[in-house]
């Protein structure tokens, strides 16, 4: 039997996989969602999501799917890796995304370019739907591919931009964009995911547990022992999702009840000897047009 039914729960509560099911909002969270459909709606062009790695961006790619899925209006595709060595390839890779046909045999740039812009005109204009593109990992896309969705901006009518673009990447990113004016200039919206405070901490992992099925009134964890966890994985989801899995795990082979300040720090202490100690600064979310 899974040890997670061992404890009441109907689902794995702890998994780093990026499912929306699991996706807890704090209250920043909530608001670059509600600041990214407003994006949309008024079809302001580019939108970018920073933050450090393990802070939940590719789950809050998955959420913003989920969530536009559920309205009407919305042609939607997500680029997991946009890692190409050219613009030919980077502009038949998103041909290819956006199940656009190609006539011609050996297709040049300017006929990918033409084609998209065909493609983004029909489907704005003519079938009046917004088509939002978000890029995950967007800080390993390279100058010619930024240059590329410099283009894919410039094509809109006199009030709104034909493409919806989110680019979801680690902080080195920004750099690399403000030494681009031309693109920088046109970021609608900016916001930056940072690491969860201790509330916050104890919010996400009763959720966690609510998702996966837990009802008892019983708490699975300890205050004490989640202080620990936010102190060690210094509010980072990833990380700390990970020692919750740990502490879980281990519960069930010491058959004890609940995780406790003891059974973290057994836990942390082993990282330590083994001699992985994580070293970022605590912040806040911060979210900006």
């Amino acid at each position: 039997m899974s040890y997670y039914r061992l404890l009441g729960l109907n689902r794995e509560p702890f998994s780093t996989s990026p499912d929306p099911a699991f996706f807890y909002q704090s209250e920043p969270h909530r608001a670059i969602l509600a600041n990214l459909l407003i994006e949309f709606r008024l079809k302001r062009g580019l939108s970018v999501v920073l933050g450090d790695v393990g802070t939940g961006k590719t789950t809050l790619a998955r959420k913003l799917i989920q969530m536009l899925k559920e309205r009407e209006g919305f042609l939607f595709h997500i680029v997991l890796d946009p890692t190409y060595p050219s613009e030919d390839l980077f502009f038949s890779s998103l041909i290819r995304t956006l199940g656009i046909g190609v006539a011609a045999a050996s297709p040049t740039l300017i006929d990918y370019r033409e084609l998209l812009e065909q493609y983004l005109f029909h489907k704005s204009i003519a079938d009046g739907q917004t088509v939002v593109l978000l890029i995950d990992e967007a800080h390993k896309l390279n100058a010619l591919s930024l240059e590329a969705l410099r283009i894919l901006l410039n094509y809109e009518t006199n009030d709104a931009k034909l493409l919806q673009l989110v680019l979801l990447g680690q902080l080195e990113l920004l750099p690399v964009m403000r030494g681009m004016p031309n693109l920088a200039d046109r970021i609608s919206l900016k916001c930056q995911l940072k690491p969860l405070d201790v509330g916050e901490t104890h919010e996400m992992i009763r959720f966690r547990l609510r998702e996966a099925g837990y009802r008892s009134p019983a708490p699975l964890f300890l205050d004490e022992a989640v202080g620990t966890i936010h102190e060690f994985g210094e509010g980072y989801p990833r990380r700390m999702a990970m020692l919750c899995h740990r502490a879980l795990r281990e519960l069930v082979m010491r058959r004890g009840r609940v995780v406790d300040r003891t059974l973290v720090d057994a836990l942390v202490q082993a990282d330590r000897e083994a001699g992985w100690e994580p070293s970022h600064p605590l912040q806040k979310h911060v979210c900006a047009a």
